[in-house]
């Protein structure tokens, strides 16, 4: 078996942010998104991966490499224009040749291991195996119907209720989807959609499978999903610090610190990832907050925050909270203002006068 992550989204609802970075390299708790999928796809025990690339192809290909830090053997394969999941697909083929595979978009996130999918795919003797979860809001995923074990139908954003389970963006295919996939039509939005090609390996007679989802999973698309993500994971973290190392400071809870990071005069507050070189002084740090490298923290208070490398704040008075502030940004405080909170999505080389 091979596997299949599309990590090439532009990311709009992630924008400023992702105008200067891929958003599946976005890091939670100091870690790219992208990192996480290939760990769990390897701790399947897939080695052979494909990555779908597009505009962003450069970062991505820089940052994750070969495939060799994970013992794996990494493959980048361009999709010129986003034309859909079921096109992505269609572009890797030569690198699938007739081999089954799983599919993941790379910006999906989950706690589940991949292997339950997987025996579910070969136990039931399916074409097709779809990770489905329970949600409030079905009418924004494409939308499954099940029946015995089964999926019977699936739709794309439906505009009328016919199911609470949806499609999370994990699946396991055999070579029956791309004789599916060459009989799809592109959807009215002009994409060629894997849940019409999924429709249509139904039509063909295949036998789809599903498995619900174990634990949490997260769509980081937007805002507030990569923020839960990030608690999410610093919530499952074991502290890692030396206890002697910050006088005068106070540090309670799951806080991992990376090397050579200064803290003075300050609370650190966990769950949270402080990553190396990182400068805290008279701050507090409350919980689900990641600092990348070399950021800076002078007079601040910030919590349930995610401030990316080079990053510096300071004299700020009024809390930061729920935000997501990219890399190379400078914001220093001003006038007091009621009510004292702030809340920032900053993109890179940003600077911001309070």
């Amino acid at each position: 078996m091979k596997a299949l992550i599309l990590s090439g989204g532009t990311g709009t609802r992630l924008r400023p942010l992702t105008y200067t970075s891929a958003k599946q390299l976005l890091p939670l708790a100091n870690k790219p998104i992208l990192f996480y999928i290939i760990e769990k796809v390897v701790k399947a025990g897939i080695m052979e991966i494909g990555i779908i690339v597009g505009d962003t192809h450069k970062e991505v290909k820089e940052t994750v490499g070969d495939g060799g830090r994970w013992g794996a053997k990494i493959s980048y394969i361009h999709q010129p224009r986003a034309l859909g999941l079921a096109h992505a697909v269609k572009t890797a083929a030569n690198f699938l040749g007739d081999s089954d595979f799983l599919m993941i978009l790379g910006d999906n996130v989950f706690s589940m291991d991949l292997d339950i999918v997987i025996r579910n795919f070969y136990a039931n003797k399916a074409n097709t195996t779809i990770l489905l979860h329970r949600v409030d809001n079905p009418s924004q995923y494409g939308v499954a119907v099940v029946k015995d074990g089964c999926l019977a139908e699936v739709i794309e954003k439906p505009k009328n209720y016919i199911s609470d389970l949806i499609i999370t963006g994990v699946y396991v295919f055999d070579k029956t989807i791309f004789p599916a996939i060459e009989q799809t039509d592109p959807s009215a939005r002009g994409e060629y959609e894997i849940t019409d090609a999924i429709r249509k390996q139904l039509e063909m007679g295949g036998k789809i499978t599903y498995e619900l989802i174990r634990g949490w999973w997260k769509d980081t698309g937007k805002l507030e999903d990569m923020l839960e993500a990030n608690r999410l994971i610093l919530d499952e973290l074991e502290s890692e610090y030396p206890i002697t190392a910050f006088p005068g400071s106070l540090i309670s809870g799951k806080v991992i610190i990376g090397e050579n990071v200064t803290i003075k005069d300050s609370i650190i507050q966990g769950p949270a990832h402080i990553d190396q070189d990182t400068v805290i002084i008279n701050s507090y740090i409350g919980p689900y907050s990641s600092l990348g490298k070399r950021v800076k923290i002078e007079e601040c208070e910030l919590d349930n925050c995610i401030i990316l490398n080079d990053t510096r704040l300071t004299g700020i008075n009024k809390r930061i909270s729920k935000s997501l502030i990219g890399r190379n940004v400078s914001i220093r405080g001003g006038i007091n203002r009621r009510p004292l909170i702030n809340s920032f999505l900053v993109g890179d080389n940003s600077e911001i006068n309070l």
